[in-house]
């Protein structure tokens, strides 16, 4: 097992307990069905204690002075959810099928974005492991999972996680996750997790009541910043980063999604990020690891690349910028934030060629400045996508793209994301044009849930439809179990075999012109409706699109008469792009256009 601070260690003597608790001087080990049990103390505010009988499935809590009962903050599983008692754990006793996996270089990555509850009607890993053949022939490389950290109530998002090592009891025990992460291995199919480390969710969250975890010198969105460089943040950094390298040593993971990283504060010599990323590679040895951000701020420096093209601190970042110019072409919605995205095809050039759309420029929704220059960076830089999880449930009814939005038009933006050469994100059931909602969901008790209510009804009051009397409750049963995909739609749909075709086309003609593509070599033309993008990727290979997103035809911004079509949607003619065409084509040393 992975030597951790945190946690029951199993030594020759039995079960070492410990618990860092600096606010008291004293702590008590409470197992069940025996006595409760002094711990010795440090200087050092750690609370030690070795039982010789205590082995694995035994269930424990600490006592601190006061008499109440807390769960380990570095429980392995919490089997009665997270007020109750903690479970001593033996990881090392699941057996690996596929222990020779080193994982997959990033730029064949295609990646899935699931919530283990809605992915499958049980909502457990085990039943996840059942759909894997269908993500393997739709051709994905990689799930990106929502936050499994333990959390409240019987179904949430994931975002409001209190136990960061153990994974949710609603989804299965931990050596379930270990198979699913196997059978996914077993296919060719990279994990990566959705890690929350800028806060901690409203309840069960019992460590402020024995160690200094927060700070009033950093705020966030949810309240006061967790401390990370003030006094005692030592420990604190080092319960989450070792929180990181556990997911990635004991249950093999393939990297992590960075939930809102703008959002964690510190003004250390070395900042969290800076020293996640260095301590994850390291622990992660030969295998290929890759980390990605979600930042609000789209900071480019985070994905700098060293002088070999690899990645200095994180591989990628969602591209949201992307996301939004694509929403609008496909559905014309401009309320809230997309209406900074609104005009021709410009933003979509340059989200596409460069990165971000906004690198420093004003942004009317934020009200303020936004992002640094990012087109001397590679496309593999950039995650894309056309759904996700916040820009689904970010709506009042949490209702897909899919839902309401003309399918060529779909068809178009899909073509566009799953081709380009930044790396592609789906959320579960896009690749059959689910309808199925996935609207924001959790359940506390009934004064939290009311604070939910008006909480998510605040933030969003700029978005439509959140002051309507119909508006979703969060909090309601029926909202969770509207989110769950309906898999017998799968095979009726006859948006999968199109998915299938764009994917095996991306693996054959695309995937192989990633690896060792230079930085910033694109450039983009627009006009009204109509886009022609070039980039020069390995080999001196030119790839080239050209897009009409418009209802009208459109005249073409480019030559047709040099290089291989690779893929077409709609049509052209004298000259002119027909409503809703795509045209990807590859030619060799043309430099760009």
């Amino acid at each position: 097992m992975t030597k951790t601070m945190f946690g029951p260690a199993f030594t020759e003597d039995g079960t070492l307990f410990r618990h860092w608790a600096p606010l008291h001087q004293s702590v008590s080990l409470k197992i069940e069905g025996g006595a409760t049990r002094p711990m010795q103390p440090t200087e050092d505010g750690w609370h030690r204690c070795m039982v010789a009988d205590a082995r694995a499935g035994a269930r424990y809590r600490f006592v601190l002075p006061d008499g109440r009962e807390v769960p380990d903050p570095a429980s392995r599983f919490q089997p009665q959810d997270v007020h109750g008692p903690s479970e001593v754990v033996d990881l090392s006793a699941y057996r690996w099928k596929t222990g020779d996996w080193t994982g997959r270089p990033w730029e064949e990555m295609v990646i899935y974005e699931l919530h283990i509850g809605c992915f499958t009607p049980q909502g457990t890993f085990r039943a996840a492991i059942e759909r894997l053949d269908h993500l393997r022939e739709l051709g994905v490389t990689a799930l990106q999972i929502m936050p499994l950290s333990d959390f409240p109530g019987r179904y949430n998002w994931g975002y409001d996680g209190v136990l960061p090592y153990a994974p949710d009891s609603s989804y299965g025990r931990p050596e379930d996750f270990m198979a699913l992460v196997d059978a996914a291995h077993e296919r060719g199919i990279s994990v990566f997790l959705d890690a929350v480390y800028n806060h901690f969710g409203p309840d069960g969250n019992y460590i402020p009541s024995y160690a200094p975890l927060f700070t009033d010198h950093h705020k966030t969105p949810w309240g006061h910043g967790i401390n990370y460089d003030g006094d005692g943040s030592e420990m604190i950094r080092e319960f989450i980063i070792e929180n990181a390298i556990y997911w990635i040593s004991e249950f093999r993971l393939d990297g992590f999604r960075f939930d809102a990283v703008h959002a964690i504060k510190d003004d250390s010599t070395e900042h969290l990020l800076h020293a996640l990323a260095r301590r994850i590679r390291a622990a992660a040895g030969g295998r290929q690891v890759h980390l990605i951000v979600e930042n609000e701020e789209n900071d480019s420096d985070l994905l700098l690349r060293d002088e070999n093209g690899e990645s200095r601190l994180f591989t990628a970042q969602w591209n949201d910028d992307l996301h939004h110019v694509l929403h609008i072409a496909a559905t014309g919605e401009t309320f809230g934030y997309y209406a900074d995205y609104v005009g021709d095809a410009h933003k979509l050039g340059r989200a596409l060629a460069e990165g971000f759309v906004f690198q420093g420029e004003h942004m009317p929704y934020r009200g303020g400045s936004r992002g640094r220059p990012s087109g001397h960076l590679p496309p593999a830089a950039f995650v894309s996508f056309i759904q996700n999880h916040d820009q689904i449930g970010n709506r009042a009814l949490g209702d897909r793209i899919m839902a309401s939005s003309p399918t060529d038009a779909v068809k178009a933006v899909t073509s566009i994301y799953l081709l380009a050469p930044q790396i592609p994100m789906l959320f579960m059931g896009e690749e059959w044009g689910a309808r199925e909602p996935f609207p924001f969901f959790c359940d506390f008790d009934e004064e939290l849930n009311e604070k939910v209510r008006m909480g998510r009804r605040k933030e969003l009051s700029r978005l439509p439809g959140f002051d309507a009397d119909e508006r979703l409750d969060p909090t309601a049963p029926s909202t969770f179990a509207a989110a769950k995909l309906d898999w017998s739609k799968c095979a009726l749909s006859g948006m999968l075999e199109f998915y299938r075709t764009l994917l095996g086309l991306r693996h054959r003609r695309i995937v192989p012109l990633l690896k060792g593509a230079g930085d910033g070599n694109a450039a983009y033309r627009s006009a009204g409706s109509t886009l022609a993008v070039d980039w020069v990727l390995a080999g001196d290979r030119r790839l080239h699109l050209d897009a009409n997103l418009g209802n009208e035809a459109a005249a073409l911004l480019s030559r047709r008469d040099e290089g291989e079509t690779i893929f077409r949607l709609g049509g052209s003619d004298g000259g002119q792009l027909a409503p809703w065409t795509v045209i990807w084509s590859i030619s060799k040393g043309e430099g760009l256009a």
